[in-house]
């Protein structure tokens, strides 16, 4: 195969991926020229970060969900209710603020569990599930915070919202810290690509050329050290900024490199084709309701300690943010189809279409159409782009670039001998 056919191959199959990245730089360079340069201000790069590590952490968990063909509706409900009592804890009951974090981390995960159980064990739909939840947790905060905001939280219970990460070093007017995070950061992303393409290379699959990939770290690298100096400029990257960053690096490896993440893929991709295979479908259903619940909990926790109080009408409207910023950074809505960092993107989209318009003045009916034409547009864009692949190859040939991850040899190793049956289907 000629460069340019690979070339065109690699593009089309990963049009959705590019796409969302094409369309964050445009939407960040429309509003820069708007706001005469407020948008990309120290300040408001990091209040942007802030604002969003919530929705950001809810995304994850979320597009995990809609990968395993499911939705959950409940998400700003627990995240408002675990965060009430974890208010209450800390200041009711005079517990530490870690062991309060714990036990509320815990009891998110606890009543992900209490979804995964109806979801994979009953059999009722997510949807009917996770509705009565969002409306239950609602109530229940409020009974919880007996209506009033609940606030003087701990000063370090505080800084998982509101800190940042300390000075160090000589004074350089910058934060060198998030410089120096960002260069070890940069050289483990560039070592990843590497590693990935030699992966790609020695089962065949096509890959960029070398000028092309050279040119993409160097995107890569130079988007992250330009992002890194902004937030530097200021006081550097926020302690919610670091909880986020590695949470997307640990949720990559697991949705990438390890048997679970492939058979959340399996079973959104064919659930009736990953049972025959030997993937335990109900127990993949459990634990991936389960880890919404606790990243539910995460992000109520963030949103207290940012807001310095628990309020009952906290995690108003977060579930559907989080769907959102999922479906715009690369989800299918038939599952099986998505990433986490397509999912970041989408928040990171969502974030600065509302900063931005409320940079400009635009009212918040307007900014709420705006975003609906936004999640309509990607959904669309996904339908066509399927159809067209669809009719442009041939039946069956349906990009799935983004649905199976990078080939491993330990991952292949360890999925075939945990899968019973897998050689006969191969063989088959």
């Amino acid at each position: 195969m000629s460069t340019a056919s690979n070339m065109k191959s690699l593009l089309r199959g990963n049009v959705r991926q590019y796409g969302m990245v094409i369309a964050l730089v445009t939407i960040i360079v429309f509003f820069q020229i708007q706001t005469d340069g407020v948008l990309l201000r120290p300040l408001n790069v990091t209040n942007l970060l802030t604002q969003n590590a919530a929705i950001l952490i809810l995304a994850i968990g979320m597009v995990m969900v809609i990968i395993a063909r499911h939705i959950d509706l409940s998400v700003g409900s627990v995240a408002a209710f675990v965060g009430a009592v974890a208010a209450i804890m800390m200041t009711k009951w005079d517990m530490p603020w870690p062991i309060a974090v714990i036990l509320c981390l815990a009891l998110g995960a606890a009543i992900g569990a209490w979804h995964g159980f109806w979801v994979a064990y009953v059999g009722i739909p997510a949807f009917i599930v996770t509705l009565a939840s969002m409306l239950l947790f609602r109530g229940l905060t409020l009974v919880v915070l007996d209506g009033a905001t609940v606030g003087d939280l701990p000063g370090g219970f505080e800084a998982m919202g509101n800190g940042f990460l300390p000075e160090v070093g000589p004074d350089t007017d910058l934060a060198n810290l998030t410089l120096v995070i960002a260069a070890l950061l940069a050289a483990f992303l560039v070592f990843l690509e590497f590693r990935k393409r030699a992966s790609a290379i020695r089962y065949n699959f096509e890959v960029l050329p070398l000028p092309l990939f050279y040119a993409k770290l160097a995107a890569i690298v130079a988007a992250l050290f330009w992002f890194s100096y902004i937030l530097a400029q200021y006081r550097g990257l926020p302690i919610v900024g670091l909880i986020l960053f590695v949470l997307i690096g640990i949720y990559s490896f697991v949705m990438e490199r390890t048997v679970v993440g492939r058979h959340i893929y399996a079973i959104g991709g064919n659930v009736d084709a990953a049972t025959m295979s030997g993937v335990r479908t109900r127990r993949i259903d459990f634990l991936v309701m389960t880890n919404m619940g606790l990243l539910s909990a995460l992000a109520g926790m963030v949103t207290a300690a940012r807001l310095t109080a628990a309020n009952p009408k906290a995690g108003t409207n977060f579930e559907l943010d989080a769907i959102a910023a999922a479906f715009i950074g690369g989800a299918a809505v038939t599952g099986g189809v998505g990433t986490v960092v397509g999912a970041i993107i989408g928040g990171f989209v969502m974030g600065v279409l509302n900063n931005g318009m409320s940079l400009m003045g635009t009212s918040i009916d307007w900014q709420q159409a705006v975003k609906g034409l936004v999640l309509l547009a990607a959904v669309a864009f996904d339908v066509w782009n399927k159809k067209r692949t669809s009719v442009g190859g041939g039946a069956g040939s349906e990009d799935t670039t983004t649905t199976a991850p990078p080939p491993n040899d330990l991952v292949d190793e360890i999925e075939q001998a945990s899968l019973p049956g897998t050689e006969q289907v191969a063989k088959t």
